[in-house]
């Protein structure tokens, strides 16, 4: 069920109105039922999957946490997590790899393996991990287990991030969920104008970009000399499509009196591509960092191969190289979250490596900046930093939306090879066709413009969303008008498309 579709809305305003009509004891009930409704809609036949994985690690934190008040030492909670870390993660696994797996087998050894037609069940990378975090903080000691198994369903199940994320943390979503919140005016009006603002990024925007992106990546052949504008509009599409969803699900969660966590923090104005990566995504970046970047930097392997290193290639160096191997571990793990393909493979090996690279060279960067006289703050020296990380950005992008690392060289070669600008006007646009390109293209970099602003603003310190707050309810009433008149105007004519990152 899209986040834009009129079955989400009537769901969601149905949901608001009991949750605030409804004792206050039992509203997170109300949550619990709404994002069940929500994901038996979405697709009935795979809730199976999401009762497995809250399932799985409720019992096994229970376990474990039993097995700390009776202290019977490490054994056996550390053997109940592997075991539930097997089933949650293996659930993952095999419904995502398997193919992947099999392909590779079949192609490596010329066989003719076949796997069980598998459907990868909605948002299951993104509740699988939520639900993985909270069993490593009980295991870790940094949350207590949850008593209620109906209470810890609906920190594994909350329906407005069930499929898109932000993936939630236990110590910072769970209360949240439980408290009985009041109806608060303020609330209303910031969540209303944030999904406003999702719905604007993702309809006109994204839904405008996806038309020249398709026609261009699906059949560059009848598209000569505009691949290059392929991934420009495809960098366009992801972000606003991704973050459009997020303003989205985090609107409608203040409705309700309850704080995620931000996913994006302007990534178009990062400097290098780890800023780039503290900005994009967060709260996998975040995951990523606490329960996999931390573990594998204090294993006793990765201080075995520290210990090698600095004997090999001195002190300094030797201390960098366990935290470069980890960064592009971490970064293999993100491209394979992202899917079960060797372009994903690459993906995240090319971030990793970048990544790593940087880090071993920050020390030959400084020099240069002294012997150059570069303090880093001249406005040039920045728009240079943003810039670069830009192309660096745009280029893992080809490989994000191509069909395969081959087709994705082949768009980059075309990119520098083949400039024709014109062909553009030839892709057809929505339900008028060709007559409309032009008008669809100008509402693009027009979307564009207006977001940068917002967003160049929100960089310079400007409150934005607090400045709307204190407006009077005429003033607010305007701004609700004109994005709505805005999305009804401007809003893409072509077919419907879902949320990328739902498919996740």
């Amino acid at each position: 069920m899209s986040l834009v579709s009129n079955s989400f809305l009537i769901l969601a305003g149905a949901s608001l109105i009991v949750y605030y009509l409804a004792p206050a004891k039992i509203r997170w009930v109300v949550l619990l039922v709404s994002s069940y409704i929500y994901y038996i809609m979405s697709g009935a036949k795979l809730t199976g999957f999401i009762l497995f994985s809250t399932l799985v690690t409720f019992t096994a934190a229970r376990l474990i946490a039993y097995l700390y008040e009776k202290n019977t030492g490490s054994r056996w909670p550390r053997r109940i997590l592997i075991l539930a870390l097997l089933l949650n993660l293996g659930m993952l696994g095999y419904l995502k790899y398997t193919g992947f797996l099999l392909e590779n087998l079949n192609a490596l050894f010329h066989m003719n393996l076949r796997g069980a037609d598998l459907v990868l069940p909605l948002g299951i990378s993104f509740f699988t991990f939520q639900s993985t975090g909270y069993l490593l903080d009980v295991y870790w000691k940094r949350v207590e287990a949850e008593k209620n198994p109906l209470r810890y369903g609906l920190f594994v199940s909350f329906f407005p991030q069930l499929m898109q994320g932000p993936i939630g943390r236990y110590s910072q979503l769970a209360h949240q969920l439980y408290e009985p919140h009041s109806l608060n005016r303020d609330n209303l009006v910031r969540g209303t104008e944030r999904m406003l603002w999702g719905f604007f990024k993702k309809i006109v925007i994204a839904d405008w970009a996806v038309v020249f992106v398709d026609a261009i990546f699906d059949t560059p052949e009848l598209y000569p000399g505009v691949a290059l504008f392929g991934v420009l509009f495809y960098t366009i599409e992801l972000y606003m499509d991704f973050s459009g969803a997020m303003d989205i699900v985090i609107g409608l969660s203040q409705m309700y009196g309850i704080t995620l966590e931000e996913n994006f923090r302007r990534p178009f104005f990062a400097t290098s591509l780890e800023d780039f990566w503290r900005r994009w995504h967060i709260t996998l970046g975040t995951w990523m960092k606490e329960y996999l970047f931390y573990p594998l930097t204090l294993s006793g392997w990765m201080n075995r191969f520290g210990k090698w290193a600095k004997k090999k290639f001195g002190r300094k160096t030797g201390r960098l190289l366990p935290i470069c191997l980890a960064n592009v571990i971490v970064f293999l793990a993100v491209g394979l979250w992202h899917g079960a393909e060797w372009k994903y493979v690459f993906y995240g090996f090319y971030n990793g490596l970048i990544i790593a690279s940087s880090q071993l060279l920050a020390g030959t960067y400084r020099d240069w900046k002294k012997t150059l006289h570069i303090s880093g703050k001249e406005t040039w020296y920045v728009l240079f930093m943003v810039f670069r990380t830009l192309i660096l950005t745009i280029i893992r992008m080809y490989f994000d939306r191509a069909d395969s690392i081959r087709q994705a060289v082949r768009m980059m070669i075309s990119s520098l090879t083949s400039f024709r600008p014109s062909v553009l006007l030839t892709i057809p646009a929505g339900r008028d066709g060709l007559s409309f390109t032009p008008y669809a293209l100008m509402i693009i970099v027009g979307g564009c413009i207006v977001v940068f602003v917002v967003e160049f603003l929100q960089e310079r310190g400007v409150q934005i969303r607090d400045s709307l707050a204190k407006l009077p309810l005429p003033a607010t009433a305007a701004v609700w008008f004109v994005l709505l008149l805005s999305i009804g105007l401007f809003g893409s004519t072509a077919a419907t498309k879902g949320f990328i990152y739902a498919q996740f």
